[in-house]
This record gives structure tokens, sequence and C-alpha cells, in this order.
């Protein structure tokens, strides 16, 4: 997404002997979680060392908790999550998904802001584990001329597992900036009229494109421990109003949607219900025979939802007598949803480019 080789010219009245500089630019940095590499051993070893690492995602004491992740998890886990991302990844680009549908996503938005803002700004995307860094984007944004910096988590709703760890690396890479661009950081757009617009539309798709609807929507985040919110974490919260607001926008009763959690980790308790176990009371208490999952916490489908729930979730649907499990894709690179992060961008450029 970067040019590689930007224009330099003199600043206008410097002295002859001023070195060329780069022409000032806008910074437009998507950010998304991470993917390993591949999902052979070493590749998976380094990406989950680096992911439960992170004290924003474990926060245990390092003296209990590395020892343990160190010797144990990470001689045996990087064979089954490798498994896992095997069946998902994308072979004929040697990528994970979530790879693959970031660059396009990135590819969107940079085609909306250039077709509103022209050469004034330069948009790219970075991993917060794994690779592209967050450190390197920074980088070549401010080498390539950007005197400002948006930085966008990729995550509508607030977490300090996601948004916050993400924040985190932005402003370390900051930190080791000579001539430090100035930054904003976007707010959690869970509650976004044309976020919520796009989730509806792909309900409405998915619903329509079935002979018989399903008896229950299954909206499903991506889980934390209970303690997360007792402490004020307000992701909970944020899901709840994100839902809430679907229904609403469907023009749906309370009876045919329900909220859950899902990527339960470690042995304390999580939000709940647990995903995993509510689909299978939907069928085996409630008799539901058909139902839906949609996903609105992950902007792009990735191992949690190509793989946890479109196969080990639909499993406990199915096990427990479910006849017919519809997942509904994440927004990805629809249209919709493109339109929806760039009103966002454009929104949080006040003051900036207007």
């Amino acid at each position: 997404m970067l040019d590689a080789t930007p224009p330099r010219t003199r600043p206008a009245n410097a002295p002859a002997d001023h070195p060329a500089v780069t022409r000032p630019k806008v910074g437009i940095l998507l950010a998304n979680l991470g993917t390993p590499d591949h999902y052979s051993y070493w590749p998976m070893r380094r990406y989950l060392n680096e992911f439960l690492s992170d004290r924003r995602v474990i926060d245990y004491p390092r003296w209990k908790w590395q020892p343990l992740l160190q010797l144990i998890i990470l001689t045996k886990r990087p064979f089954s999550s490798g498994k896992n991302y095997k069946s998902i990844w994308n072979e004929d680009l040697n990528e994970s998904p979530l790879m693959t549908l970031t660059k396009a996503q990135t590819a969107a938005v940079a085609a909306k802001m250039q077709a509103r803002y022209g050469d004034q700004v330069m948009v790219d995307f970075s991993m917060r584990y794994g690779n592209p860094s967050t450190k390197s984007k920074v980088r070549a944004m401010t080498e390539a001329g950007c005197r400002k910096i948006l930085f966008f988590p990729l995550y509508p709703h607030y977490a300090g597992a996601t948004s916050a760890t993400a924040n985190d690396a932005f402003f370390r890479a900051l930190m080791d900036e000579p001539w430090q661009p100035t930054a904003r950081v976007v707010d959690p757009y869970f509650e976004h009229p044309q976020y919520i617009e796009a989730l509806a539309q792909s309900v409405e798709r998915a619903y329509a494109a079935k002979a018989e609807k399903p008896e229950m929507l299954v909206v499903s985040y991506h889980g934390m421990p209970k303690r997360y919110l007792m402490q004020g974490d307000p992701y909970h919260c944020q899901c709840q109003k994100t839902t809430r607001l679907l229904r609403e926008r469907l023009g749906w009763d309370k009876t045919q949607i329900t909220t859950t959690f899902q990527s339960v980790f470690g042995p304390e308790e999580w939000l709940k219900p647990y995903t995993v176990k509510e689909v299978a009371r939907l069928a085996k208490e409630d008799g539901k025979k058909r139902i839906a999952v949609i996903a609105p916490a992950f902007s792009a489908d990735c191992i949690e939802t190509l793989e946890e729930i479109n196969e080990e979730i639909r499993e406990s649907f199915e096990h427990a007598g479910g006849e017919e499990f519809t997942y509904i894709p994440c927004l990805n690179d629809d249209a919709a949803h493109i339109d929806a992060l760039s009103s966002v961008i454009e929104s949080n450029l006040h003051g900036w480019l207007d």
C-alpha cells in the first residue's frame, strides 16, 4: 500500500543545502489481531508465544504464567492450533484468511480515501501479533512523509485484550520515532448506524436465501474472563448494545435473537452464556432445529469464525439434535462494511483533512 520511493523536494524558502524532504501526508493505519506466517510448528509457536505473553491478554503474574506457557502450552498447542489453521488456510496465497481479507479491506478503504483526498493520504494495515508489525508500518509511514497518523483498530467493541493492546503497540512504535507524527486513535464503532446497517443487511441476505428461516439468530462475540467486566472493561455492555440495535433495525422481538460468547480459555469463569453450550441447549431443551450464527465482534473472518463457529460450534448444535446451522460470514470487504469503515475514518479526519 505504501509508495517505496516517495518524492522528496527542498522546502520553499529553505537554504540551498537543506536536505530534500517528503511532502507531508496523513497516514491511515488499519490494525487487526494478527496471524501466524504458516500453520507449521515453529511459526505457530512464535505467534502463540507473542499473543499469549501479552499481559493484556493473560494478566496472570509472569512468574506463574511463563513457565506454564513455555514448558507446557507452547510444546503442545502449536500442533492443535496449526491443525485448525491448516483446515482454513488459503493455500493459493499461502496465508490465513484473515490476512487475505484484511488486504482486501485495506485496498477497498484506500480506494475510497484516495478518491476523496487524493495523494494527501496513504492507507495501510498492520497486525498486533505477527506480520506486518505495527512498528514496521509506523516506520514506513513516517519515512513516506506521514506527519499525522490515524490509527484504526478494526474492533467494533473496546476490550483491553483487543483495542487496548493494539493501541499499546502503536504508542510503543511512536516512542521509537525520532520525529513523532501527530496521532489519533479511532474510538470503537459498535453503535455506528452504518455498521449496524451492514450487519442487518448481511442477516437479511442470509435469511432470504433460506427456504425455511432460522428460528433463532445467535449473536456470538469473542469471550473474556468475567473478572475483566467486574474491573470495568466496557466490552460486555457494548456487545449487548450492538445486539439490541441489530434487533431493533431488523424489527424483531427478543425471542428471535440471543447474545452469547465464545473462545473460552483457561479455568476461570468467562462471560456467559458460552456459545458452544448455548447452541446445544437451544437444540436439546428448546427444540430449535434451525439456527443462524453471526459474529459482529470480528471485522473479518478468521480462525474463531471459520473454524470455531463453522466447525466446532456447528458440530455442538448438530450433535444435540439441531438440523440446519447457518453461519453468516463476517462483514469482510462487503461494500456496506467498507462504507461504514470509511465513514468512521472520515469523521476522525476532521480538522486534518476536510
